[in-house]
C-alpha cells in the first residue's frame, strides 16, 4: 500500500488533479509523448486562466496542454461552419482539416494573421465556440503532395497515434529507477568517416540514438553498426534526428522494421524532408536492384511515431533526459542536439552538420547553450587546408563560369543536393539575373528539387531573416520566379541538351545516380558545356572521380549498354557554397560556444580531419578531446 500511495503522490496526472478545480470538469489526464494533456469538459475555465495552467507546467517543469474532451467538441460540420463564420473572407481560408489524436482544428490560409486575430482574439473565439484548439498554417506558394501525404497519415491514424503517444507519455513520466550517474557514448557510425552517421548515448536510466543515416557512396560501410552488443533495439527509448540528409536519418525506417516503436524527435521540416528523402532512396534503390533494407510501411511508421519541436522547446524524453534542439543552420530544419541528463548532472550537445556563417538561405548555427559538457562536433572541413574564400568572391567566381559558358552557347551542368544546396542555389541565381549579373537564360530543375522547394515554402519561419523579409513584406518569393523551369519527363532532357545555352541543376550532388549523370554522360563531350560542382563529392563516388580529373569514364546508358564518355567539358569547383563550416568556422564556432565544453569529440570527416581538428581544439581550448573510432565507446561519467 505504502508503495502505491509513494507512486501515487509522486504522479505528475495526480498533481495535475489536485492543482485545479472542480468547475474545470475534468475527464481525464493523459500522458501522450512528452506533454500532459488535460481533457476537460469545461475547456473555458482553463483557456480563460491561462496564467493558471502556465505557472502549473513551470513549477512541475512539465509540457502541459488543455484539450476539450472528445464529446463536447462540434462536429467537423459545424466546426468548420464555425471557423468560416468568425474568419473573415480576406484571410483566403484554402482547407479546413481536423486532428482527432490532439483536438485541433488545422486551418491552412494565405493570410494566418487574418485567422489570429489582434492578439489572438479570433483563435480564442474558435476554441470557445467549437472546443477544437485551432492550429494555423501558412498555404505555401508551391503545394506539397508529400506534406498532404503525411498529414494524411497522422489524421487518418489518429487513434493508433494516440496509443503510441500515451505509451511512449508512460516510458517517459515513469520515476526513476537507478541513479548512479553513469553516461557512456558509443560511436556506431560516421567517426572518422563521413556517411551512416549514429552516435548511442546510454546512461544508467536510458538508451538514446542520435541520427541513424546511410552510406549510400560505399556498399561496404553503407549501415550503422547496429550490430554491436550494447546495441539492443527494444530498449530503445527515444531516436533524435539533427536533420534530414540520408547520411543522418536514412536508417531510421530500419528500427521501425526490426520492432522499434519509441519516439522519433526532430523539428516540422525534417519530418517532410527525411520522409521525401527516405522513399525517394528506396524508389532507387528498386530502379538500381539494389537492396531495400526497409519498405514504404516502416517510413509511415516511423511517421506515425514522430514527434516535431521547435528551436528552444524543452522536453522530457526519458525519466533522465531533457532535450532542446537549436537552429545549426545547415538545411532547412536542421538541428544542433542539447541532452540535459540528470537534474543538472550532465549536458551535451552534438552540432551534427552545421554552418556558423551567414547563408542567403539560413541563420547561422546557434551557440549558446544552459549549461555544457561535453561536444560532439563535425569534422568534414576540419583540415587546416580546408578553407573556404569570402561569400562575396565565391559568388563571383560562380557569375564568371557562367557568364563565359552561356557565351561560347555551352551548358552548365551543377550536380546539386535536393535539399539545402538546391535551394541556396535558386536563390543566388535568381538575384544574380534579377541583378542582370549573369544572361537571363532557363534554369532547369530536376530531380527532387522541386519537391524539396515546396516543402521549403512551406516553412518560410524557419529560413533566413532576408528571404522572410523579402516573402512576407515585399511580396517576392525567390523560389517562384520565372527563370526557373521544372523537368517532369526524362525524355525533355535531349531536347534540353541540343537546345539553347541554358544552366542546369539536377541530383544527386555526387554524380551518384539520378538525373544529373545522364545530363552529365550527354553534356561531358562537348567542351563548350562546363561541370560545376558546388558540394561535396564523397570519396567512391563518380563526382570525386571526375573532381581529381579523369579524362574518361565508363558508364550505362539509359538503355542499359555500356559505353566510355570522354570528360571534354570544363569540370570546376567553387568552394564556399556549403551547408558545412569550413576549419576556421569550426574553430571559431568552438571558441565562442558557451559555456566552454569540458570535452570535444570530432566525427562527420574523414580520419585525418577528425584528428587533425581534435589536435587543434586540445592545444586551444586546453580540453580533453578524441576522434573516436566506429564501434569505440568512452564513459563520459
Amino acid at each position: 500500500m505504502g508503495g502505491k500511495q509513494n507512486n501515487e503522490e509522486s504522479d505528475p496526472r495526480e498533481m495535475v488533479m489536485k492543482a485545479l478545480p472542480r468547475s474545470a470538469a475534468i475527464s481525464s489526464v493523459e500522458y501522450e509523448g512528452p506533454e500532459i494533456a488535460i481533457y476537460s469538459k469545461a475547456p473555458k475555465i482553463l483557456l480563460d486562466d491561462g496564467d493558471k495552467i502556465k505557472a502549473l507546467a513551470r513549477k512541475m517543469r512539465k509540457r502541459i496542454v488543455v484539450r476539450s474532451a472528445p464529446e463536447v467538441r462540434l462536429s467537423h460540420e459545424d466546426a468548420e461552419k464555425t471557423v468560416r463564420q468568425l474568419v473573415p473572407e480576406d484571410a483566403e481560408i484554402t482547407s479546413i482539416d481536423f486532428d482527432e489524436s490532439r483536438g485541433e482544428v488545422i486551418i491552412e490560409a494565405q493570410k494566418p494573421g487574418l485567422v489570429i486575430g489582434r492578439s489572438g482574439s479570433t483563435l480564442r473565439e474558435i476554441t470557445r465556440q467549437t472546443f477544437w484548439r485551432p492550429n494555423v498554417i501558412r498555404t505555401p506558394p508551391i503545394e506539397s503532395k508529400l506534406i498532404k501525404q503525411i498529414r494524411y497519415i497522422i489524421q487518418s491514424e489518429a487513434a493508433t497515434r494516440n496509443k503510441v503517444f500515451r505509451e511512449i507519455g508512460r516510458r517517459i513520466h515513469r520515476p526513476p529507477l537507478i541513479d548512479n550517474g553513469w553516461i557512456r557514448v558509443t560511436a556506431l557510425g560516421g567517426f572518422r568517416e563521413v556517411g551512416r552517421q549514429c552516435i548511442f548515448i546510454q546512461t544508467s536510466e536510458s538508451n538514446i540514438l542520435l541520427d541513424c543515416g546511410v552510406n549510400v557512396g560505399t556498399p561496404t560501410k553503407a549501415f550503422p553498426r547496429l550490430d554491436m552488443p550494447e546495441f539492443k533495439v527494444d530498449q530503445l527509448d527515444a531516436v533524435i534526428i539533427s536533420h534530414a540528409h540520408l547520411d543522418h536519418c536514412g536508417m531510421v525506417p530500419f528500427l521501425f522494421k526490426y520492432g522499434y516503436r519509441g519516439p522519433v524527435y526532430m523539428t516540422a521540416p525534417t519530418l517532410n524532408l527525411s520522409t521525401l528523402l527516405q522513399l525517394d532512396y528506396l524508389d532507387v534503390a528498386e530502379r538500381e536492384g539494389k537492396l531495400r533494407p526497409y519498405r514504404d510501411r516502416d517510413v509511415k511508421e516511423a511517421i506515425l511515431h514522430t514527434i516535431t519541436l521547435n528551436y528552444g522547446e524543452v522536453t522530457d524524453i526519458a525519466p533522465d533526459v531533457r532535450l532542446t534542439l537549436h537552429n545549426a543552420g545547415h538545411i532547412l530544419g536542421s538541428a544542433i542536439i542539447h541532452l540535459h541528463i540528470g537534474d543538472g548532472l550532465y549536458n551535451l550537445a552534438y552540432t551534427g552538420d552545421f554552418k556558423f556563417g551567414r547563408t542567403r538561405l539560413l541563420e547561422p548555427a546557434t551557440f549558446t547553450f544552459p549549461r555544457l559538457e561535453t561536444l560532439i562536433v563535425e569534422s568534414t572541413y576540419g583540415h587546416p587546408n580546408d578553407k573556404m574564400p569570402p561569400r562575396q568572391e565565391v559568388e563571383k567566381k560562380f557569375a564568371s563560369i557562367i557568364k563565359r559558358t552561356i557565351k561560347r552557347g555551352g551548358k552548365v551542368l551543377i550536380p546539386v543536393l535536393a535539399v539545402g544546396r538546391a535551394q541556396e542555389m535558386m536563390i543566388v541565381l535568381e538575384d544574380l539575373v534579377s541583378k542582370k549579373r549573369i544572361p537571363k537564360v532557363p534554369v532547369y530543375i530536376e530531380g527532387m528539387i522541386a519537391q524539396a522547394t515546396a516543402i521549403h515554402t512551406t516553412h518560410p519561419e524557419a529560413l533566413s531573416k532576408k528571404i522572410r523579409e523579402m516573402i512576407f513584406h515585399q511580396g517576392v518569393n525567390p523560389f517562384l520566379s520565372e527563370i526557373f523551369v521544372q523537368v517532369d519527363n526524362p525524355d525533355q532532357r535531349e531536347e534540353i541538351v541540343e537546345g539553347e545555352p541554358c544552366i542546369i541543376m539536377a541530383t544527386s550532388g555526387m554524380l551518384a545516380g539520378g538525373p544529373s549523370v545522364d545530363y552529365f554522360r550527354m553534356l561531358a563531350p562537348d567542351e563548350k558545356n562546363t561541370l560545376m560542382f558546388v558540394s561535396y563529392q564523397g570519396e567512391g563516388t563518380l563526382g570525386r572521380r571526375v573532381q581529381k580529373g579523369w579524362k574518361e569514364v565508363q558508364m550505362r546508358t539509359r538503355d542499359g549498354k555500356t559505353t566510355v564518355v570522354p570528360v571534354n567539358f570544363d569540370v570546376t569547383t567553387v568552394e564556399g557554397f556549403s551547408g558545412h563550416s569550413d576549419r576556421k568556422q569550426i574553430l571559431n564556432f568552438v571558441k565562442r560556444v558557451n559555456p566552454t565544453p569540458e570535452v570535444v569529440l570530432t566525427c562527420h570527416g574523414e580520419a585525418s580531419k577528425c584528428l587533425n581538428l581534435a589536435s587543434t581544439i586540445h592545444k586551444v581550448l586546453k580540453v580533453d578531446t578524441k576522434a573516436l573510432m566506429v564501434t569505440e565507446s568512452m564513459k563520459l561519467r
